[in-house]
């Protein structure tokens, strides 16, 4: 007896899958003929689409607002905290630490937004800033670099112009 309720439980599962998987098939033949025959359904996909395709663009909008909102916020901090001038001793050691932090960190894959700050500490302390910048196209993943030249414009002490950023770095450093 306990193998015909075996079959007989064996048999409702198979039954219900089967019902199931045929509700499936017959749903999506439905939408198909709905979407290949109904021009009114069409325009709706097309404007679902849209409304999906307007809402990523709007979202990337802010998370791209926001980001800059953190850079300058960065920035100013950094240069709140200031930067050493008086001694270069004091001035080579602070470049050196800002450095091996910004190369750790873009090993890392963390956040482009420290490893660039840390990389715009050394460039505020470095005497020849443009000779830095060939060092950072060569050097630098490009995503870093691209967020350390939002850094340099948003410090107006710092006169560089964007294309020192925005040369090829070197190949194989992305």
């Amino acid at each position: 007896m306990s193998s015909s309720t075996y079959l007989r439980s064996s048999a409702v599962v198979a039954l219900t899958v089967g019902t199931a998987v045929s509700g499936l098939v017959l749903y999506a033949a439905y939408f198909d003929h709905k979407r290949r025959s109904d021009p009114e359904f069409r325009k709706q996909l097309k404007r679902q689409a849209k409304n999906q395709e307007r809402a990523a663009k709007e979202q990337a909008e802010v998370e791209e607002q926001s980001r800059r909102r953190m850079i300058k916020a960065a920035v100013a901090l950094a240069k709140e905290e200031g930067f050493p001038r008086a001694d270069p001793d004091e001035m080579e050691k602070y470049f050196m630490e800002e450095i091996q932090k910004g190369e750790i960190m873009s090993k890392d894959g963390r956040d482009p937004i420290e490893p660039a700050l840390c990389f715009y500490k050394a460039l505020k302390v470095y005497p020849r800033t443009t000779d830095l910048i060939d060092i950072y196209n060569k050097t630098v993943p490009k995503h870093i670099l691209d967020v350390l030249a939002l850094m340099i414009a948003e410090d107006s002490d710092l006169s560089l112009s964007n294309e020192d950023l925005l040369r090829d770095p070197a190949p194989g450093t992305d």
